[in-house]
């Protein structure tokens, strides 16, 4: 499974917002000169971000974007699914109908034991969890 553009930049930037959170808005060319994304591109994705209800934009002059919520109330699993959508592995996991082998298919069972790691990983994560491990990292690489 490889993850797409849209959701690697899109969780990138969020958690370049929460990271950011206490600093106050963001303008979207900031974000994308730190996260190496065309400014026009993070538009679209911040369209869809904050169509999720994930972050909103402030008007005037110190404007830009903040999350909506606090990131501790943001899973990694909601975000995702709004940039990618659901994750699935294989296409018989949604829709059975799709493989004549799906019944009895031992790889099937398989896909679907990767498919729930992967959602419970998600879902077990929040963007304050990401930001904390920033701050960790951060302050390892510090020590060395």
């Amino acid at each position: 499974m490889k993850l797409s553009t849209r959701t690697r930049y899109g969780v990138r930037a969020i958690l370049e917002l929460a990271g950011n959170q206490d600093k106050g808005p963001m303008q979207i060319k900031t974000i994308a000169h730190r996260q190496d994304i065309s400014v026009k591109y993070l538009e679209q994705l911040m369209t869809i971000l904050k169509s999720a209800g994930f972050i909103r934009s402030v008007r005037g002059a110190k404007g830009g974007y903040i999350l909506a919520k606090p990131a501790n109330q943001i899973k990694l699993s909601d975000v995702f699914n709004a940039l990618e959508g659901p994750v699935t592995t294989v296409e018989c996991l949604e829709n059975e109908s799709s493989c004549k082998r799906a019944a009895d298919c031992v790889t099937r069972q398989v896909w679907a034991e990767v498919q729930r790691a992967i959602e419970s990983v998600l879902q077990s994560m929040t963007l304050q969890d990401l930001v904390d491990r920033t701050k960790d990292k951060k302050a390892l690489s510090y020590q060395i």
